[in-house]
């Protein structure tokens, strides 16, 4: 069956058409990707160094339209082929949000094709099974992003159970912040993730964003201190900083915390999984993967992340967890509204 996907949660407006079916009689699963189109808006908000919501939220308006008629063009199929919907209803920024609901809305409505709203943590995962399509449930899954660092066992397709999490700020909020304080284009997170490998990851001793004890929980905040309190003090001091220095050391401290928990999760509240899927955002930031790759190899887990254009907020992930939510009956109305938060 055919998916158009809908995807607007922050600053990427993304519309694809994904073909998906469930194999039978030992054929395998088809997860194809027909078209996955992004229109980007990093180059207008790189001028205030972060996502503005408002305008973000225009943008959503003025590029929804002209990139669905070209994600069905690229697929070669009408809106009379689609046999769903799929949009993402939460969570993310609720201006952002009600630009793609609503086109979806009345997109369906008008061409009487059911509408499927889709969590977009869950969309990210989804992004998996595009990757690797024989990919099953159960698995665990590490969600990284700008507002996610969290585990969640994945029970089946669409049963998520969160099994710790950020209790402040997100992994890739941590990295724009201080990429954007020592001077890094926009996104911060990327421009750090490159300078990392110029510096000494050892250089400065920074708090551990993994929370002591015997839980899943990760706290950014105090490491965000930790390191603009060093920034200031070398400013006040008129003391030169290495911002290489600083990227590596700042991006081994989360890295390994990362590890430590994921590492705790397979051993405890995962125990018995044989996949680990990383995903999000920052599933694209090379020093993680590779921590994580090597920690599942040391473990005998299989280790699943998509490619990096598949990390990063796009319809094609919305659309795949779009199909296994309609599978499972997942139906929505005109109704249906959007919401900023994880919960609905």
């Amino acid at each position: 069956m055919y998916v158009l996907g809908m995807e607007s949660s922050c600053d990427e407006t993304s519309a694809a058409v994904v073909e998906m079916t469930d194999g039978a009689d030992g054929c395998p699963a088809l997860r194809r990707i027909c078209s996955n189109i992004v229109a980007s808006q990093i180059e207008t908000h790189r001028l205030y160094g972060g996502v503005v919501p408002e305008i973000a939220s225009r943008a959503h308006i003025e590029a929804v339209s002209r990139i669905t008629r070209e994600a069905l063009d690229q697929a070669g199929i009408t809106l009379a082929d689609v046999d769903a919907i799929a949009v993402t209803s939460h969570p993310g920024l609720i201006g952002a949000l009600l630009v793609g609901v609503n086109f979806a809305k009345s997109l369906a409505y008008a061409n009487h094709i059911p509408l499927v709203p889709v969590n977009h943590i869950h969309g990210h995962v989804a992004a998996a099974y595009l990757q690797e399509p024989d990919l099953k449930p159960p698995f665990l899954a590490v969600v990284v992003s700008g507002g996610h660092t969290s585990f969640y066992m994945v029970e089946d397709h669409t049963t998520f159970t969160e099994i710790g999490a950020t209790r402040d700020d997100a992994c890739g909020e941590a990295f724009d912040k201080i990429g954007r304080v020592i001077g890094m284009p926009y996104p911060g997170g990327a421009a750090l993730d490159k300078l990392a490998y110029e510096g000494d990851p050892k250089a400065f001793n920074l708090p551990s964003p993994a929370v002591k004890g015997d839980d899943l929980d990760f706290s950014f905040s105090g490491l965000k201190t930790a390191a603009l309190n060093l920034i200031n003090q070398a400013a006040q001091k008129d003391e030169p900083i290495s911002r290489a220095d600083l990227a590596a050391s700042y991006t081994h401290t989360i890295v390994q915390g990362i590890v430590q928990k994921t590492d705790m999760a397979l051993q405890t509240k995962a125990k018995g999984v044989n996949t680990l899927v990383l995903a999000g955002g920052v599933a694209a930031n090379s020093h993680i993967r590779s921590a994580l790759s090597r920690l599942c190899e040391k473990r005998g887990v299989r280790f699943i992340v998509p490619d990096r254009h598949l990390c990063g907020d796009n319809a094609a992930m919305i659309a795949a967890a779009g199909y296994f939510e309609y599978r499972k009956g997942t139906r929505a109305d005109t109704s249906l509204n959007a919401s900023a938060s994880d919960y609905v």
